[in-house]
């Protein structure tokens, strides 16, 4: 476990998320929903909210989760620095979505 994120041997919710960050290739992109559904969650929101909390954007990776449809959602950011991101990592944006979405879909199943 990265121990950046402990804190006291106890994670937070958003901690949680940012371990799963740290398992998403570069070049993949997971979804909010898929990280709620590793945590045993529905809590999609809280995930979007931890994304958007990270503290260590440049080390956890939270410009690689979009929506379970390939939009990409929100990012701290702004879109044009998370589209940049991606692309520089192999991932093909267009109109606002993942290009081959499924391919390069990450569900933490793998």
């Amino acid at each position: 476990m990265n121990s950046k994120l402990k804190k006291n041997n106890h994670l937070t919710f958003n901690e949680h998320c940012y371990e799963l960050l740290l398992k998403i290739p570069k070049g993949r992109v997971s979804t909010y929903k898929a990280i709620a559904e590793a945590l045993n969650s529905k809590a999609y929101q809280a995930v979007g909210n931890a994304m958007n909390s990270n503290p260590n954007p440049v080390s956890v990776p939270c410009h690689r989760v979009v929506n379970t449809d390939g939009r990409l959602g929100g990012y701290a950011f702004g879109s044009d620095r998370k589209i940049e991101l991606l692309t520089e990592e192999g991932i093909v944006i267009l109109d606002g979505k993942v290009q081959d979405f499924k391919r390069v879909l990450f569900d933490f199943k793998e």
